[in-house]
């Protein structure tokens, strides 16, 4: 959203499975990363990462059929247009 407008979505997305639940709520786009890998999850592709809550949580490519460890999955199209559209310090929100 942009101005109170939705400027892009609502996208097909997976979140956290049981135990690995996404955190909800508002945060900031702490960092971001094209390229990321996963430190935590042997060395897993994170494409157009979008980081927004503690301990890695992240908007990025991945599968849109299995849940993640607690980020939010988009499909290759939509993690692009996030990664390219949101900037360090933008507002997001995540609901349940």
């Amino acid at each position: 959203m942009r101005g109170g407008e939705v400027v892009f979505g609502p996208v097909p997305i997976m979140s956290g499975k049981p135990g690995h639940e996404t955190p909800v709520g508002k945060f900031r786009v702490a960092w971001k990363d094209q390229e990321h890998y996963s430190s935590e999850f042997a060395g897993m592709p994170m494409p157009n990462s979008v980081f927004f809550a503690a301990g890695g949580i992240a908007f990025h490519a991945g599968s849109l059929d299995e849940g993640s460890h607690g980020c939010v999955h988009l499909s290759d199209a939509a993690s692009l247009t996030f990664f390219e559209s949101l900037k360090v310090g933008d507002s997001v929100e995540v609901q349940a």
